[in-house]
Formats: C-alpha cells, structure tokens, sequence
C-alpha cells in the first residue's frame, strides 16, 4: 500500500512578515522588520494591502522597498 504524499505546511503570518501597504498616492510599497516605518505599518487587506514571504515574492507582485 502506498503512503499518502507528507503534508506541506502553509507559510505562518511569522514566516511572512514583510508588510505590502499602499501609499496615499498608490505607490505600492514593502516594509522588512527592521526597516524604520516597520512596527507602525498596518496592513489594511481590505484595501489591497498584503504580507509577503519574501522580498522576492514583494518584487514580482510589482512592489518596491521602503526608502530610509
């Protein structure tokens, strides 16, 4: 009898940690922990703002780095 493929797990909220928010003037724009706005960026899923597993990931949907 053959075993069942393992289960993969999903990506955890803390294994995706960099925010997508989207900026007053549309710029969509990502955030890593320890960049300077991190802590006080809320993501509003509502309003298109998403989290990332990478920063490659952020790249390809289009996004770019926070400055400062």
């Amino acid at each position: 009898m053959e075993k069942p493929p393992a289960a993969v797990p999903a990506p955890t909220q803390a294994a995706c940690a960099i925010k997508g928010n989207i900026s007053r003037k549309g710029d969509k724009i990502y955030h890593v922990p320890g960049m300077r706005d991190y802590d006080r960026t809320v993501i509003t899923t509502g309003s298109g703002e998403r989290m990332f597993c990478s920063e490659g990931e952020a790249k390809a949907a289009g996004w770019r780095a926070a400055r400062g």
